[in-house]
């Protein structure tokens, strides 16, 4: 069992007994007396382990990396803390986990694009993988850095994905020996191949044939003399319960491939890149209805299917370009849960609602009947909401962190869920409190 005491976790450890639901509830009633009505999360730290233990039962052979979509300190050393290593895509975010004590070794610097010089900081601080695929970027390794260990991103099929990634990183299969080459030739070790089928997987075949063209690659390094042993399968899961792929339906295709092209004693070590599994469902977003607007004018009568027309627009303190992100960039309908229940009488209206930004896009969800200073809770926001989010038009967001207690038990269901704060400032008292942070 792993002792994390308060200094060391960068977190103030409550007692156990809450739940995201009563502390979402309580901070709600907390701001109905007051003039803060600022949009906050509510983070479930303890579901990360949780998890955790769930991977390392379906996934038992491949070790999982992740950073970007959720770089708040306390989730990184979460992470770290249960044995994940650390995937960065930039120089902030390599200073960012070693500066939470993370050795090199544990780190990959998994970026296709990279500025000569954060590639010169990451050969300064001991940090050697990172990911390359093309001749430009090879060169640029070689210069930069000529004793990185590089793993060479192949392209994958991803018209079965919501977010495609392969038109804009990963070498075609007739080109990778056209790269180890050269690499060679530059005395450049190429370690491992990666690959990434995209966000939202809907067919778990996509995994099957990536997997087998990374084979066709390693066939290669005998030609090459080469020595890999290192395969990243990337992601392309969710993370919340209620995709449409569930992440076991995912394992259950991918793990007879992996023992199929590379199995238990081929010498080759597995990683993957879960980010958004390990994440989206530990953070609910709580906004609140600032305005609303009325469509259609009222004509003064009372005739009821004369009132039935009219059209509500209502803007909260999220914005598409904040938290909300995801309609823009993974084209997702998100669905909002009110915190109080309607009335059972309460007339429904077309309605619409829109975050505070200044722009024709901002709209987040539609049909909705809702009143100003109404709470509205969004599920599954823990991954690429405040990583990606501009403050824009948008107000400075609040995050309470809700931690398990200081022990990780090896038991899923032991997890205890506890509240707790991070902030740079001195401890608070031993209650629910939350921090102000820009995000």
């Amino acid at each position: 069992t792993n002792n994390v005491s308060n200094e060391e976790f960068g977190c103030h450890f409550l007692d156990e007994g809450f739940t995201a639901k009563d502390i979402l509830d309580q901070k709600i009633n907390e701001f109905s007396s007051s003039d803060d009505k600022d949009a906050f999360y509510v983070a479930d730290v303890g579901d990360i382990p949780k998890k955790h233990l769930r991977w390392l039962k379906a996934f038992y052979r491949v070790t999982p990396y992740a950073v970007k979509c959720n770089d708040c300190r306390t989730i990184v050393k979460t992470r770290a803390a249960i044995g994940m290593g650390l995937d960065c895509a930039s120089k902030t975010e390599i200073q960012l986990v070693q500066n939470l004590g993370v050795s090199p070794e544990r780190i990959t610097y998994a970026n296709p694009y990279k500025q000569a010089s954060q590639i010169k900081y990451a050969a300064n601080n001991g940090v050697q993988v990172m990911t390359f695929h093309s001749k430009v970027k090879l060169m640029k390794a070689a210069r930069a850095h000529p004793k990185a260990k590089l793993v060479l991103r192949i392209a994958t099929d991803d018209s079965k994905v919501v977010c495609c990634l392969s038109v804009k990183f990963g070498a075609r299969l007739k080109t990778s020996r056209l790269l180890l080459e050269p690499a060679k030739v530059l005395n450049i070790d190429v370690i491992s191949v990666s690959f990434h089928v995209g966000s939202g997987c809907t067919n778990p075949e996509t995994f099957v044939q990536a997997i087998s063209d990374a084979h066709c690659v390693f066939d290669m390094r005998a030609e090459v003399c080469f020595n890999m042993y290192l395969l990243n399968i990337g992601d392309g899961s969710t993370g919340s319960e209620d995709a449409k792929l569930k992440f076991e339906e995912i394992t259950s295709v991918i793990n007879p491939a992996l023992d199929k092209y590379f199995p238990s004693d081929s010498g080759v070590t597995l990683v993957a890149e879960p980010g958004r599994y390990y994440v989206a469902s530990a953070f609910t977003l709580a906004v609140t209805i600032i305005a609303k607007n009325w469509l259609k004018e009222q004509t003064g009568s009372d005739d009821e299917d004369e009132l039935s027309k009219k059209t509500f627009m209502y803007y909260e303190d999220g914005r598409v370009h904040g938290s909300c992100n995801r309609i823009l960039y993974d084209y997702e309908h998100m669905k909002p849960l009110l915190q109080k229940r309607p009335k059972p009488d309460e007339k429904y209206y077309l309605s619409s609602i829109w975050g505070p930004i200044c722009d024709g896009l901002n709209r987040i969800f539609e049909h909705c009947g809702l009143s100003v200073r109404d709470w509205m809770l969004f599920e599954n926001m823990g991954a690429y909401t405040m990583a990606a989010a501009s403050t824009m038009s948008g107000p400075t967001w609040q995050l309470m962190l809700q931690v398990q207690n200081r022990d990780f038990p090896p038991d899923a269901g032991a997890l205890p869920v506890s509240c707790a704060w991070e902030s740079g400032m001195e401890r608070l008292p031993a209650a629910c409190i939350s921090a102000r942070i820009n995000v």
